[in-house]
């Protein structure tokens, strides 16, 4: 049985047609990105990969061989004791390495010589980050977007999650970037995506939208964190239907509070984050709001962190980047409640299924 060398784009096109997507790149590779659902079978780990490419640079590629080919010999050997001994004959793996060349066709040509039917992705990991690149640019152009948009803290994150619990569609840009897009954004103790994982992420969940219905995603800026939307999808968000969602200040500042505990029970980390805000808001301000919060004045902190920095800043963005705020679809206000949540995103999705004017 020979082995079965398919395109990226025919992969892509249909990952669930195989049973398991195998990484055969090293451990660090693969923690930068890799296909949705892939799993980690090196072929050669760090170490092992970084030796090899020295010995192959400073020594002789002809060494460098034979040392990678009995390394690689043992790893193929462990996956297949650890992980294939109880495949059924049926099981059908894609496998793919960098370039879809030496540590790919080691693992591949070991489980086609088995009995099967293994599938090798031609390019390798190459060819499909190139695809996803070349398909974000124009999978955004295709869906019918509602952008939620409304000052901070108003909630628009958790109405985006009453909005999936409704079963709209929803793109949580914030989720997928693992940040909650602004200076204080980023959870103690997480981390980002590296961008090409982000990316991968957005084009995951992009290829899994249905085009006749519309989807709900909050008005994002052109970076969350230190990852960057791509341009194709922050242009049809600006040029989109927004709906604009109001809570009151206090509520606002509670759900604020609630939403970043972490920052109320480790103040240092709070203080230290405020810092960021010098350039703009002036060394005395950030100081002050420093000692409030060390006085364990944390929601007047908070308050006025929305009335003096936040809401003027973000309404004047919106109205400059978003053409659909000023005369937003629907205006949706909450109290703060699960019920009135609901019902904000029941209006939405009535809102959201209307043709805009």
């Amino acid at each position: 049985m020979a082995l079965i060398r398919v395109s990226a784009g025919d992969a892509i096109a249909d990952l669930g047609r195989f049973d398991t997507v195998i990484d055969a790149r090293s451990p660090a590779e693969f923690a930068e990105d890799r296909l949705p659902g892939a799993v980690n079978w090196p072929t050669l780990d760090d170490a092992e990969r970084e030796a090899i490419g020295t010995e192959y640079t400073r020594v002789s590629g002809f060494e460098a061989k034979k040392r990678g080919a009995a390394l690689a010999a043992r790893n193929v050997a462990a996956h297949v004791e650890r992980h294939v001994l109880d495949k059924p004959r049926e099981w059908t793996p894609l496998v793919y390495c960098w370039r879809g060349g030496k540590r790919s066709g080691a693992l591949a040509t070991v489980l086609e010589q088995i009995g099967f039917r293994v599938h090798v992705l031609e390019g390798g990991y190459r060819d499909f980050r190139r695809a996803v690149v070349a398909e974000l640019e124009t999978m955004p152009a295709r869906l019918a977007w509602r952008v939620v948009c409304g000052p901070t803290g108003s909630g628009k994150s958790r109405l985006l999650d009453a909005l999936a619990a409704e079963g709209a569609q929803v793109l949580d840009l914030e989720r997928l970037a693992n940040h909650r897009g602004s200076v204080l954004g980023l959870v103690p103790g997480s981390v980002q995506p590296s961008q090409k994982a982000f990316d991968t992420r957005l084009w995951d969940a992009l290829r899994q939208l249905d085009r006749s219905r519309p989807v709900f995603v909050e008005s994002e800026s052109k970076k969350i964190g230190d990852l960057r939307v791509p341009e194709s999808l922050i242009g049809r968000m600006r040029a989109s239907p927004c709906l604009w969602l109001e809570l009151p200040l206090e509520a606002r500042v509670a759900l604020l509070l609630a939403d970043y505990d972490f920052f109320v029970a480790d103040v240092e980390a709070f203080c230290a984050r405020l810092d960021a805000l010098r350039a703009l808001r002036g060394n005395a301000v950030v100081a002050e709001w420093q000692q409030a919060a060390r006085a364990g004045r944390t929601a007047e902190v908070v308050r006025d962190l929305l009335v003096a920095h936040y809401d003027p800043i973000y309404l004047e963005s919106m109205r400059r980047n978003f053409t659909g705020v000023g005369a937003p679809i629907a205006t949706l206000r909450w109290d703060g409640s699960e019920a009135s949540l609901r019902e904000a995103a029941r209006a939405a999705i009535e809102a959201g299924g209307r043709t805009p004017p």
